[in-house]
């Protein structure tokens, strides 16, 4: 694997000197990751104000890079050749002096997590840029309709126990692509959301999407219990995810796929249709979460329908209402069915 990677950068220097928008790029850049020129520039500049080369934004990036405080790598892309290589867009992230600096300012939660160029150049990268995708589109949508989504409302990677004992962290957890936090706001009225966010690129089966869906059935009824014996109590009943979140939030399923070669005809929009209608009938079947149809909802819809449509708008299929010969018609953010 070749990495693309700028030449080595000077001594850091500090955060503060920087403009409010570097400032701003550093603190998403260590919530996220990795971030593309492009997520950045929608995030960073209002619609109204948004040019369509985002050139101020690249020599604030440009500073802080030369200041050590990130650095880049070329995304990954089809064809051959430098030229083709040069065509791909910068993924920016934090050098350890970058991370070192937002961490100084106390201002965001801890992350001890370090990226690497080898890390954002790895088998993830697509997935990961698709996760930062998902939040973008909430935010744009959020900032168009007057509700609150910010940059730095939704977290990648969390993860939420779902049973006692000390087997794989896999095995003991489920582990969301991010959980997102969203304002809905209409009248006046202020309605919090919470979101575990599964996005997947149809990489994996359909069957492993569905056991990912199962554990956020356990996570809805697991108890945690003392290690200690002596110290269990046979009466507790107070489920783990009530102690991080005040109601347990909807699951959103985002299928996305790889774009076809060129020359290929596009048919990701069959792929991921016959995707959901596996998801659907799956779920069906799934005795956990039919038991559990009333607690908990979940809803699948493609990156591109929210990209284009946005989250308030009818494009959620909900996976836990009617039957596969008679599903309820698409919904909003609320997975609300009549």
């Amino acid at each position: 694997m070749t990495l693309h990677l700028a030449e080595p950068a000077m001594a850091p220097v500090r955060t503060r000197s920087f403009h409010t928008m570097a400032r701003r790029a550093l603190e998403m850049l260590y919530q996220h990751r990795v971030l593309s020129t492009q997520q950045l520039h929608v995030l960073l500049t209002e619609p109204e104000n948004r040019r369509e080369r985002p050139d101020y934004l690249r020599k604030q990036l440009g500073e802080l890079h030369a200041a050590g405080l990130v650095n880049r790598v070329r995304a990954q892309g089809g064809g051959s050749g430098p030229g083709r290589i040069q065509s791909q867009p910068y993924l920016w992230f934090l050098t350890d002096s970058g991370a070192e600096s937002v961490e100084e300012a106390a201002e965001l939660p801890s992350r001890p997590y370090r990226v690497t160029p080898e890390s954002v150049a790895g088998a993830r990268q697509a997935h990961t840029l698709a996760v930062n995708d998902v939040g973008v589109a909430f935010a744009e949508h959020a900032r168009r309709l007057g509700h609150e989504c910010g940059p730095l409302d939704w977290t990648p990677e969390v993860a939420n126990r779902i049973r006692d004992g000390q087997r794989r962290f896999e095995d003991d957890h489920v582990i969301s692509d991010a959980v997102l936090n969203y304002v809905h706001v209409e009248r006046g009225r202020r309605t919090m959301l919470s979101f575990f966010i599964e996005l997947d690129r149809a990489t994996m089966t359909s069957a492993r999407l569905a056991a990912k869906l199962h554990a956020y059935g356990r996570l809805y009824e697991y108890v945690p219990q003392s290690p200690d014996r002596a110290r269990r109590m046979p009466n507790a009943t107070r489920p783990a995810w009530m102690y991080n979140y005040p109601v347990f939030p909807r699951v959103l399923v985002v299928l996305d796929a790889a774009p076809p070669r060129h020359g290929e005809p596009d048919r990701r929009p069959q792929r991921l249709a016959a995707r959901t209608d596996d998801l659907y009938t799956r779920v069906a079947a799934d005795v956990r979460l039919n038991r559990l149809k009333d607690d908990i909802a979940i809803g699948v819809t493609t990156l591109q329908q929210l990209q284009q449509h946005g989250p308030c708008a009818p494009i959620f299929t909900p996976l836990m209402r009617g039957t596969p010969a008679n599903r309820p018609a698409l919904t909003d953010l609320y997975l609300a069915t009549k």
